[in-house]
């Protein structure tokens, strides 16, 4: 177990980096990327089989370099977790500025591409041929929430994405998963323990888990033999609102 590789995108905080640290844990070999080195550093804590990728994704020509960083010193990628994402705060469509909208359109769909073209491109090359790409998708990938067009659009394209990859990826052994999540306990959401909009108008606290079940979950999916895929797997806080959201 201790020669499996993964890179994991926005590694600095929040879900990827709970899921990093799991994978360390485990004694996969961990390729961290995100924007911000000594926020790496510290997903990293000292784990020898930690590699610091400090990459911005929305750059394709980064990515590449991170991607052919962990390649020339692993030999190999045997898993990415498509993780980095961004979201803005519930605006009528109307309200959405044009930056804005290209913001989460750029990390959300465009370096979700980048990163999924890098590591297939890498997986189909290499011998033996094949690996695992996981994309974050969301529970917005199925229902949106109030005021989040720009978000919930982003979502539905990588859910896109993700069945495109499984389907262009069979010839080479190259598996596409997609994890949708549901109201994970992070810093990043501490403003939903303030109250969500509903769809109703009404804003509600609502249910939360711990993200380390996000991590288990990520971990499960790609410790599968690549014969196996999970094409679309739901983790979330049982009680919050999905089914039958609005």
């Amino acid at each position: 177990m201790s020669g499996r590789t993964i890179i994991v995108t926005g590694a600095s905080a929040g879900i990827g980096r709970a899921t990093a640290r799991k994978f360390l844990k485990e004694g996969w070999r961990v390729g961290l990327i995100g924007r911000r080195t000594d926020a790496l550093v510290e997903t990293a804590d000292g784990n020898e089989n930690a590699l610091v990728l400090t990459c911005d994704v929305t750059d394709p020509q980064q990515v590449d370099a991170a991607f052919d960083q962990a390649v020339a010193k692993w030999g190999r990628l045997d898993v990415l977790f498509n993780n980095a994402g961004i979201g803005l705060k519930s605006v009528l469509p109307d309200d959405v500025g044009i930056d804005q909208w290209k913001a989460v359109i750029d990390v959300n769909i465009n370096a979700v591409f980048y990163c999924a073209r890098a590591a297939f491109a890498r997986m189909r090359r290499q011998d033996p041929q094949g690996g695992r790409i996981i994309n974050n998708g969301s529970i917005s990938a199925h229902v949106p929430r109030p005021g989040s067009i720009a978000y919930t659009a982003s979502k539905h394209a990588v859910t896109g994405m993700t069945r495109t990859l499984s389907l262009d990826g069979r010839p080479f052994n190259i598996a596409c998963g997609q994890i949708d999540i549901g109201n994970a306990r992070t810093d990043l959401a501490a403003g939903q323990a303030k109250g969500v909009p509903q769809a109703d108008g009404s804003i509600k606290t609502e249910a939360m888990m711990d993200v380390g079940y996000v991590a288990s979950s990520v971990y499960h999916m790609a410790d599968l033999p690549l014969d196996v895929n999970i094409p679309f797997l739901t983790v979330m806080a049982t009680a919050m609102p999905f089914i039958g959201r609005g």
